[in-house]
This record gives structure tokens, C-alpha cells and sequence, in this order.
């Protein structure tokens, strides 16, 4: 499971960048260019019946609107109220106190400031007053914990009362907006309306609202039930927890909800002390690090022994429970109060009579406010259930959390169809007012299988893959490289060498890859190995600068571990950033000819051979691409940990060189401010027509990779954006590119296609005859598509494990005038050119190279150390008032090479 597991639609696009003072706004409608419409279904390729997650919506009525009102929650002095949390609660309070002053109507409430009707409420503003008991107070923590001020007798006392403590709350509710229920009947018929988007919003908050009265966890548009047979072990106190994700979407089929299983992380409920050991993975509460519990426990919501009661934990104490003080005030013989210091372990113990076994050893949770806490033992305190884990996962939670979510397609299928029942939304009644039914059946659609590409490897023959794979078993690549000055780096790695260095000749030779035998074999002394990573790097390449005649053409090195590794950052940015020097990681557990086949092809590519080509492409034959020079881009925006603002995001484009090739590409990777979908350095303008952008340097790699030539037609796939953000990819990232052209050569104007490709999505098919997932080459475009845009969904590639999860593309541009058919197959086969596998991919080459490029140079800065260096240092650009470190420059040797293969 991927960290972007989450729908990225409802996050909101950063603002659009300034305008120079120089220049004039053209007016809105000249400049806006909208999505394009489809043109046409393609109609290659072998018909299969597919299901799809998808249940046909039946809209009984298409008159009435839906009435938004806006929702205001108050105390009594008038201060608002943070509604997350109380608020569904305060408004269920208000719909069953004044039923008759709301004319008897239901009502869909989004948790915080919008409720929706069908039809209107009496009255365009309403007031109420409600009263809600409160069950936990945060002051009080129920257990008659330590409060600064009061007696245990007074506290005893007051503990009846305070548990039943009310609150009271104004709630205003005003008229905002009507929305005509005939936009969903409108956009079903290729007439999209504004209003289409906020009905379908109101029918999703009917349903999230469902589910809250279910008591869910809502995470967007997912929901998550309270049932253990829903948790999974991932490890560090983390669960994964299974639930389901459900939205309307409007098809070529009709509107549909489509639903689909959904995961997301909680913290393990339970004792807090099992919890931090497992999260720190201990087996003794002596070994804890409290600074570290501290920060992972800050906003937990814990349940207290004995009364139950629920608070938000605020921190802990600065002392252990035993010494930890506090001022109580007690009755004297002579009926005065007077305040005595005693422990908070003192005060459980002896004064309420709660036996605590190990507590008086470790600090309290503090449930109080910063002036006036309030301790609890902490074996006392136990964690709720679904709360969400929000930092980010290791690899080996990961991989964990990947493993335990696998379903095969029948079984998902299983799963969602009980999921759909359990829900039973047919019986909710806002949904029978707008008269809105859901078919519990899964929506047919036709596929279509496309036919593999034929490959071209060495001594020119012809290789056809069967179900997405190939090999190179007694094959040659097709443009084999010569190893000749090469050496072997061991970072403290176990294994036998020799043995790897000879293999590594052998199976280079039957690919057709000339390796002589490494120069040396250069071992990291044990002294070093708990040296700092850049240390170690450093008297590394001394060692290789004495041991060696000259720089070496390439670099073996071999890593301790193969995730985490390091030293890895610091020897990558070493090689390719200071020293030129192609290099290959490596960190092999079971050495045998399939893994060392991996790692030459990776090494080949990096060093400027081609493992395996298209036919079409050395014929030349790919429509449209072949007959003018055509430059193919990949582009794609990473984003540092969830909670991580101070860590840049990291854009990187790949561009397609050599044309007619489109199996080659080079890399430009640079950092941009944390956070920010949009390439803002496309084009960079730094002094008249200078222009240090990304592009730039990407164009004139293809003119000199191809022969002098401009490219007349640029196609470029974009990854990582939300339906929301297709026009500024369209207004904003395009604006730039056009930009960097002009500057480049202002009488040349080049042609456009842009495609967005979209993993972040929740339909999957299902084969109708056959529990296997669906072929590779699998393409659909009807039935669960737009009905307007240019959309098609593709599985390039076999779905080993689990169920196949299709890429989303989306064609927002096209100049180059492309059939439906001709595009999905260049679609296909650019699935076909990655380099570093012998299998088809499930999303083009080029966006996956773009991955890699980011991921390999977001290594070489240590992004968690900025909070001390990203002030007052070398390499550092600002961008408003927050300073971007920038990536250093790769070294001239290897900036055209393939070096993120």
C-alpha cells in the first residue's frame, strides 16, 4: 500500500504563482484551456466481459433541489466550537429536540459547517440552544486524579457531578445555496453543470453521515468499523485497519458508487504502556525513551481505570510517578483546610485504594491543561480505538502493511459485495426522499486485450512476451556496454566476492556484456564501520583514489543492508555529483544467474547500452511519434512524510532522447517548496531570455541526442494530480513549457499532448469467467469512464499478487491529433520500455523513471537534519518565506546518463 493511498481530490491546490509586474493579464476566457472531450472509442484488441466495482445509482426523481445551509456552533458566552469531534453530536441533538421547528425534515451534516436538506427548512435562519452531558470533561479525569486544589473527600465527592457536567451550545443554521438535483440527470447526458460536483458532494455527505451513525472512523471518503477482524498487526504499535471507501461518479453508464476495500493506519488500542513497548520495540518499560513516548503520545485519546472516562492526553509529567508532587488540600481536627504535598502514587494508592503495580517507576500521562496538570498512572490509561497513525510508516511496516492487505480478486470481489449489504444504504432515508437507489451488482463492462509489443534484442532478433514477461535466457541485449577499468567496493557486506566478481563476468558475457576482471576489490576496514555515513564515503574514495591508476568507468559497491542503508545518500551524491562515476548498489542475500541478470541490466543502462528495444521503434513505426521528432516526458512531484512541512517536495522530468528511440531518457531533478503539486521551475527565468529551467536543459539534450533536431510534437505524462488540479496542469505547468520553447527559439512552435496518469483511484476489474485477474494489455474505455472527457483505464501488466489496480490515464491536451487507438497502444508499449525489468509495468516508463530520479536524489540531502542547516547556508533558495535547500548539480559525466536505472 502505497503512502498516497489516500484520495488526493479533496486536498486543496496551492495558489497560483504572481504575476510579474511587467506583464498584462490576458483575459480569463482567452487564456483558460479546459480538458478535452472524447473523440472517439478505440475498438483494437481481443473483447473480454469485465465486472467493475462500480453499482448502478437509479435517480427516481430529477426536480427538487438540495438546500445547503451553513452551520455555526457557539457556547453560551459566544466563543465558536471546534465542531470536529462534538459537533455530529450536538446536531443529532438539535434534529431530535426540534424536530417540529425543522418541519420533521432529515438532514445530511458534514461533521463541521455545511448541512444539506432536500427541499427547504421553514425558516432561511434558525436558532437553537442545546444541552449535552458531558461525559469527560478534560479538567477532570474521572479517576479523581490529582487536581492542584481539592481534598480526595471533596474530589470523591464531586465526581457523581462532574461526570454528569452539561454543556451548552448555540447553533445557528443559515440559508447558503440551492443546488438543482437535475445537474446529475444533466451530466449524464454530456451536459456537466457546475452544480453536478456540489449534488454529488451532498449524496457523498449522506453517506459519510451513514456511516458516522454507524460509529466509524471517517478518514475523507473512507470508513473504518470497529471490529478487530479489520485489524492487522503491521508492527511499532501500529495496526493496519480495512475498511471501505465509497463515491458517486458520474459514467458513460450513469452515475455510479463505487466502492472499494480501503486501508489506513491506527494506533493499537489498549494499555499505553503495551503500546509504547511495542512501538519502540522493547520488552521492558525500563528501556523506554520518554521524550520519544512523549511526542508519540501528544493528542492520544486514552480511557481511565476506574470510571472509564475518555481525555486527551497533553503530555507527561517531568518526574517519575513515586517522586512526582503535587499540592492537595485536607481537613484538619479543627474543620480548615490546609494544602499537603504528597506524590501522585502516594495519592492512588493510599488515598483512592488503587493497587499499581509498576507505575511509581515511570512519569504519568498528563491529561490537563499546561498550568494546571492533571497525572494518572499510566497503568491506568488505556489507548481508544481507531485513532489514526499519521507518521510515516517504515519499510518494514510497509512491506508488512502491503503483504496483509493483499486480496485476490475474487475474494475482494466476496468483500465488497458483504460490505455493500452490512451497509444496507437503500434503507437510509434521505437517500429514499431523493429517491435514490443503489443495485448491489456489479457493472458490466467490455474489455479489450491488446497484443503485446514484439521486442528487438541482440543479433537482431525478435522477442515476443507472453502474459507481460520475457527473458533474456541465451539472448543477448540489443545494445550491450564494455566494462573495462571497474572496481569492487564492500561496505562491511558478508559474502563471498571472488565469487560474485567471476559470476558477474560470466553472466555479463552471455548477455553480450564485455566485464574484464575488477581492477581491486577495495574492503572498508571494521575501524570505520561506526564512523558517521559521510565519513565513511569520504576515506572510502581516498582509498580508491590511492588504490586505483585513474578514475574508474564504474562502481560495484556492496551495502550492509539492502533497505536503510546509510551510507547509500552520501556514496550516490559522492559518484555522481562530485566524481562523475557511474555506480551500482547492491546487496545481495541469494546470488544466483536471475539476480545478477537484474543487476546487469541495470548496470548496462546506466552506462548507456539498451537491453531490449520495440520493434516500431527501431523500424521507425510508431504512428504519429515516428514521422516528426517527438520529444516523450514523464513528470512527477514527491512529497516528504505526512506532518514533515519543513521538507521540500522534489519535482522531477524525464525526457525521451535519440529520437526516433523512446526507450532513452535523461533525468532533471530539483527541489521546490514542501507541499507544492505544480513544477514552479519549468522555465525559470533569470535575466531577459535567460532561462535556467527544467526544460531548457531537457530540449537541448534532444537536439543534440537527436541529430540537431527541435522536437515539432511534445508529449508529456503527468503524474500525481487530482481531477481538481487538471487545469492548473494545463494553465500553469503547460504556461511554463510554452515559455521555455519561445525562449529557447522564438519563431519555433512546437505541438502538445499532455496525459495525466492516475494509481490514486478506486475502480478495479474483475474477470466475469475466471478468478484470475484481468490480462496484461487490458484496456477499457466505456462503460465506467466519463461520460465526457478523454479517459481510458489500462492493466499494461500481470497482476501476480493481489488484485491489479489500473492505471487512470487521462488525456487533457492533444495537438497531435492521435486516434483513441493509436494512443492506448503507445500507451501499451511504453510499458514495454523500462529498462531495469523483463516485465511490462503497470504505468509508462518515463513517469516511473521520473520516480526513480526523485527518490535517488532525495537521498543525497538528509531532509531531516533541515530544521538546523536550512538557515544561513550555501545552497539555499528562497521561495517566499520559506528557504528550499537545492539539490547539487549531477557531474557532466553522468547528467545524460541513465543514472536512476
Amino acid at each position: 500500500m502505497d503512502p498516497k493511498v489516500e484520495d488526493a481530490s479533496e486536498t486543496l491546490p496551492p495558489p497560483p504563482p504572481a504575476i510579474p509586474p511587467d506583464v498584462v493579464p490576458s483575459k480569463a476566457s482567452d487564456a483558460k484551456r479546459l480538458p478535452m472531450n472524447r473523440l472517439g472509442l478505440a475498438s483494437r484488441g481481443q473483447k473480454l466481459r469485465l465486472l467493475t466495482n462500480h453499482f448502478n445509482v437509479k435517480v427516481a426523481r430529477n426536480e427538487g433541489y438540495f438546500y445547503h445551509y451553513s452551520v455555526s456552533i457557539s457556547y453560551e458566552d459566544g466563543h465558536p466550537v471546534d465542531a470536529k469531534g462534538v459537533g455530529r453530536r450536538i446536531l443529532d441533538k438539535v434534529h431530535e429536540t426540534y424536530a417540529s421547528e425543522l418541519a420533521g425534515k432529515d438532514f445530511a451534516y458534514d461533521g463541521e459547517k455545511s448541512l444539506f436538506t432536500i427541499g427547504s427548512l421553514p425558516r432561511n435562519k434558525l436558532e437553537f440552544t442545546v444541552v449535552l452531558d458531558e461525559f469527560a470533561s478534560n479538567r477532570n479525569v474521572g479517576s479523581g486524579s490529582p487536581e492542584g486544589n481539592s481534598s480526595p473527600n471533596e474530589s470523591d465527592k464531586k465526581r457523581s457531578k462532574r461526570q454528569g457536567r452539561s454543556k451548552t451550545y448555540k447553533v445557528a443554521i443559515s440559508y447558503a445555496a440551492k443546488i438543482p438535483v437535475q445537474a446529475i440527470a444533466n451530466v449524464l447526458n454530456g451536459k456537466e453543470t457546475e452544480h453536478f460536483q456540489e449534488a454529488v458532494r451532498v449524496l457523498d455527505i449522506i453517506l459519510r453521515q451513514h456511516a458516522a451513525k454507524q460509529g466509524c472512523l471517517l478518514v475523507r471518503q473512507s470508513f473504518f468499523h470497529n471490529q478487530p477482524r479489520n485489524f492487522t498487526d503491521i508492527g511499532g504499535g501500529v495496526l493496519g485497519c480495512r475498511g471501505f471507501h465509497s463515491s458517486f461518479r458520474a459514467t458513460q453508464g450513469g452515475l455510479s458508487l463505487n466502492i472499494d476495500v480501503s486501508t489506513t493506519m491506527i494506533v493499537q488500542p489498549g494499555p499505553v504502556i503495551d503500546f509504547l513497548l511495542a512501538n519502540q520495540n522493547v520488552r521492558d518499560p525500563y528501556q523506554l525513551d520518554w521524550v520519544k513516548a512523549k511526542r508519540m503520545l501528544k493528542n492520544l485519546r486514552i480511557t481511565t481505570k476506574p470510571s472509564n472516562a475518555e481525555q486527551k492526553i497533553t503530555g507527561l509529567s517531568d518526574k517519575i510517578c513515586r517522586e512526582q508532587t503535587f499540592s492537595l488540600k485536607q481537613r484538619n481536627g479543627d474543620g480548615e483546610t490546609q494544602p499537603v504535598e504528597l506524590t501522585v502514587l502516594e495519592y492512588f494508592v493510599d488515598h483512592r485504594q488503587i493497587p499499581l503495580q509498576y507505575s511509581g517507576d515511570f512519569p504519568c500521562i498528563n491529561v490537563g491543561k499546561p498550568k494546571r496538570p492533571t497525572f494518572i498512572p499510566i497503568e491506568l490509561c488505556s489507548l481508544v480505538s481507531l485513532q489514526r497513525y499519521t507518521k510515516s510508516l517504515s519499510n518494514l511496516q510497509r512491506a508488512s502493511l502491503v503483504e496483509k492487505s493483499r486480496q485476490k480478486p475474487q475474494e475482494r470481489m466476496r468483500v465488497l459485495t458483504d460490505a455493500l449489504s452490512v451497509s444496507n444504504y437503500n434503507a437510509d432515508p434521505l437517500l429514499g426522499i431523493a429517491g435514490i437507489s443503489i443495485s448491489n451488482q456489479f457493472t458490466s463492462v467490455e474489455g479489450r486485450v491488446l497484443s503485446a509489443p514484439k521486442l528487438k534484442v541482440g543479433n537482431g532478433e525478435d522477442l515476443l512476451p507472453r502474459n507481460g514477461r520475457w527473458n533474456f535466457n541465451n539472448r543477448k541485449l540489443v545494445q550491450p556496454v564494455k566494462i573495462e577499468r571497474w572496481a569492487l567496493v564492500n561496505f562491511s557486506a558478508r559474502c563471498d566476492i571472488r565469487r560474485l566478481c567471476a559470476d558477474l563476468v560470466k553472466c555479463g558475457e552471455m548477455k553480450g556484456i564485455f566485464i574484464s576482471n575488477p581492477f581491486d576489490i577495495i574492503e572498508e576496514g571494521p575501524q570505520l564501520r561506526r564512523a558517521p555515513a559521510p565519513v565513511r564515503v569520504e576515506r572510502m574514495f581516498e582509498t580508491i583514489k590511492q588504490r586505483l591508476p585513474g578514475p574508474p568507468q564504474f562502481l560495484l559497491c556492496i551495502l550492509p543492508e539492502k533497505k536503510n542503508s546509510d551510507v547509500y545518500g552520501p556514496w550516490k551524491r559522492k559518484n555522481l555529483s562530485d566524481a562523475g562515476i557511474v555506480t551500482q548498489c547492491i546487496a545481495p542475500t541469494k546470488i544466483n544467474d536471475q539476480y545478477l541478470t537484474n543487476v546487469l541490466l541495470k548496470i548496462n543502462a546506466k552506462m548507456g547500452g539498451i537491453n531490449s528495444l520495440l520493434n516500431v521503434e527501431q523500424s521507425p513505426s510508431i504512428p504519429i511519434v515516428s514521422k516528426v521528432p517527438t520529444i516523450i516526458i514523464g513528470m512527477d512531484v514527491s512529497h516528504g512524510s505526512p506532518g514533515r512541512a519543513d521538507v521540500p517536495s522534489i519535482a522531477a522530468v524525464v525526457s525521451s532522447r535519440q529520437w526516433p528511440l523512446i526507450s532513452r531518457y535523461r533525468a532533471v531533478v530539483r527541489t521546490q517548496s514542501p507541499k507544492t503539486e505544480m513544477i514552479d521551475s519549468l522555465c525559470k527565468k533569470v535575466s531577459g531570455k535567460e532561462d535556467e529551467g527544467i526544460f531548457r536543459e531537457l530540449l537541448l539534450d534532444f537536439y543534440t541526442s537527436s541529430g540537431q533536431r527541435k522536437p515539432d510534437q511534445i508529449i508529456i505524462f503527468r503524474d500525481g494530480v487530482s481531477e481538481s488540479q487538471f487545469n492548473q496542469v494545463l494553465n500553469i505547468e503547460l504556461d511554463q513549457i510554452i515559455e521555455a520553447c519561445k525562449l529557447l527559439d522564438e519563431s519555433w512552435s512546437p505541438k502538445f499532448m499532455v496525459v495525466v496518469a492516475q494509481k490514486n483511484h478506486h475502480t478495479k476489474f474483475f474477470q466475469a469467467n475466471s478468478p484470475d485477474n484481468v490480462p496484461p494489455g487490458t484496456v477499457i474505455d466505456n462503460g465506467v469512464c466519463h461520460p465526457r472527457s478523454n479517459d481510458f483505464y489500462m492493466c499494461a501488466h500481470a497482476g501476480m499478487i493481489g488484485t491489479t489496480r489500473p492505471t487512470h490515464y487521462h488525456v487533457l491536451y492533444d495537438e497531435l491529433g492521435f486516434s483513441a487507438d493509436d494512443l492506448q497502444e503507445l500507451v501499451h508499449s511504453l510499458s514495454y520500455v523500462y529498462q531495469r525489468s523483463t516485465t511490462a509495468i503497470s504505468i509508462v516508463a518515463p513517469i516511473c523513471y521520473a520516480h526513480l530520479a526523485a527518490s535517488q536524489m532525495s537521498q543525497f540531502i538528509k531532509f531531516d537534519e533541515l530544521s538546523e542547516t536550512s538557515s544561513g547556508h550555501g545552497g539555499v533558495s528562497s521561495v517566499g518565506s520559506l528557504s528550499v535547500p537545492q539539490l547539487p548539480k549531477l557531474h557532466k559525466d553522468v547528467c545524460n546518463s541513465m543514472f536512476f536505472c
